[in-house]
């Protein structure tokens, strides 16, 4: 017995043309023939109605194609009842990806205040490259990733049937050691012909696409010498509190050191670059849990935007 059986059954009645329902069916008349005939073997009698065109179900091919449709029906909705109870919030872990930068400081503020509203969840952090983060969302591996957009950049406006909502700001500062007196030891007030130092993120670092527009829009490129370049926020981060240059960060990660007094904002106020963070879903990836999630997000009020830290 094969339950696609009871579709051919059904895709016949609706036709009533052996031709016809092959083709809905997408196989050959001659096979699709031989499963009728399988079908009514099973059974034990006629089914089809054969000396009459268009050709018509039986009394018994009536009765057995309405209990295969109850059948089928039943069997559908046991399994959406087994992947629902497989989803419940007490055992589906709930996979968050992001940018470096993002996890260190920012993801769990926003996770504790988002718990705070909605509930407690399990949940995982992958904290990746975003190309890497974007790619394992396409994958199914990961049910949200969150990302920067500016108004130089966004990084995942081209991923398809992608969907976001906004759930914080931050912003790119420029950043260096300070000196004794509290003041940048990297002052672009001085109008010397030496160049400052330049801590910058890679060229293929996805944060770098906010960054690098800023300083071409305001000449600062003609002002800086690369001495360090690295991919991770952190990295960048320590090399700045060593004093070997001047690097744009995002303000909720260096905010403690400001307050620390390890690194201090230098340049001009204009030289930054706001960003708004973004919690990205693709459409097809869903599940009890994780709709529940996006139906609260998606009402501003319920969370909070967490900004700079």
């Amino acid at each position: 017995m094969d339950y696609i059986w009871f579709r051919d059954l059904d895709n016949l009645a609706c036709t009533g043309n052996f031709s016809r329902a092959a083709k809905l069916g997408n196989i050959s008349q001659p096979a699709f023939s031989r499963r009728i005939k399988a079908i009514e073997n099973w059974v034990g009698v006629s089914l089809v109605d054969r000396s009459q065109q268009p050709v018509v179900l039986t009394s018994a091919g009536k009765q057995m194609l309405e209990a295969g449709q109850q059948a089928l029906a039943r069997l559908e909705t046991e399994r959406n009842h087994i992947r629902e109870a497989h989803s419940l919030p007490d055992k589906y872990i709930v996979t968050f990806g992001a940018q470096h930068s993002i996890g260190w400081r920012f993801y769990p503020a926003w996770l504790q205040a988002f718990e705070h509203a909605f509930g407690p969840i399990i949940s995982r952090l992958r904290t990746d490259d975003l190309p890497n983060c974007l790619k394992d969302l396409k994958a199914g591996e990961l049910d949200f990733v969150i990302a920067y957009n500016s108004e130089y950049s966004n990084s995942v406006i081209t991923l398809p049937n992608s969907q976001s909502v906004l759930i914080g700001q931050d912003r790119l500062i420029p950043v260096c050691k300070p000196r004794s007196d509290g003041l940048p030891i990297f002052d672009f007030e001085n109008k010397t012909s030496l160049k400052i130092p330049s801590l910058r993120f890679g060229a293929n670092a996805p944060i770098s696409e906010h960054i690098e527009p800023l300083l071409e829009a305001n000449n600062l490129n003609n002002r800086l010498s690369v001495v360090y370049e690295n991919s991770m926020a952190g990295a960048l981060r320590i090399r700045a509190r060593e004093g070997i240059g001047v690097a744009w960060l995002p303000k909720s990660l260096v905010a403690p050191d400001i307050e620390a007094g390890l690194l201090v904002q230098t340049g001009e106020a204009i030289w930054e670059t706001k960003l708004e963070i973004h919690l990205y879903r693709l459409h097809g990836n869903l599940n009890q849990l994780t709709r529940k999630i996006w139906a609260f997000l998606s009402v501003r009020e319920s969370v909070p935007l967490v900004t700079e830290l």
